[in-house]
């Protein structure tokens, strides 16, 4: 007979060696390397544009609050999305604690092939189960965001970009995103005509 499993704590999770990301997911108790350049890259970039349009820079709409790898306590699970978004109408004020038990409205899962698998099969059901209402996947090596909408705890894929695009997305429709700036290249100028 198999020994039964101890779901992760903590305890464990705060044990983790540095320069890791350790989560919770489902009781497993999940350590992953830091981010590759790729995967920073994008991530950086993408907290860069919304934190200055939709956050507090006053350079957009405004509206949101923008967090880079914020620990996410839902439930049992712990887990670190790459970005996570929540408008302010939500959360009026940042918590005093180092993580979050609040449910961000918005989360972005930068995907690496050490843990798009993980993303996909088992936080996206999470996030969908606890209410999180947008997901955007972004991939750096496949060069696509998809963008995820949550309906009765369902996801639905309702975009999906590549390569070049400039892209316009829920829930931050105000701010193109260049996706070729998350692949770390810039656009060509537009020959004079």
């Amino acid at each position: 007979m198999a020994p039964v499993k101890k779901p992760a704590t903590y305890e464990d999770v705060l044990a983790a060696p540095e320069h890791t990301v350790a989560e919770i997911v489902s009781g497993d108790l999940i350590v992953s390397p830091r981010p590759r350049p790729r995967h920073a890259h994008a991530a950086g970039m993408l907290f860069g544009d919304l934190s200055g349009s939709y956050g507090f820079k006053g350079g957009g709409p405004g509206g949101w609050w923008i967090f880079f790898e914020p620990e996410l306590h839902l439930g049992n699970d712990v887990l670190v999305p790459d970005l996570a978004g929540y408008r302010t109408e939500r959360m009026s004020a940042l918590p005093d604690e180092a993580w979050f038990s609040l449910v961000p409205d918005w989360i972005c899962e930068v995907l690496s092939p050490g843990t798009g698998r993980l993303d996909r099969t088992r936080k996206l059901p999470i996030y969908a189960r606890h209410g999180v209402n947008w997901a955007w996947l972004v991939d750096p090596n496949e060069r696509t965001l998809e963008v995820l909408r949550s309906d009765d705890q369902l996801w639905t894929v309702i975009a999906v970009h590549g390569d070049d695009d400039l892209v316009r997305a829920e829930p931050f429709p105000a701010l193109e995103i260049d996706l070729l700036a998350l692949w770390g290249e810039r656009r060509k100028p537009a020959e004079p005509g």
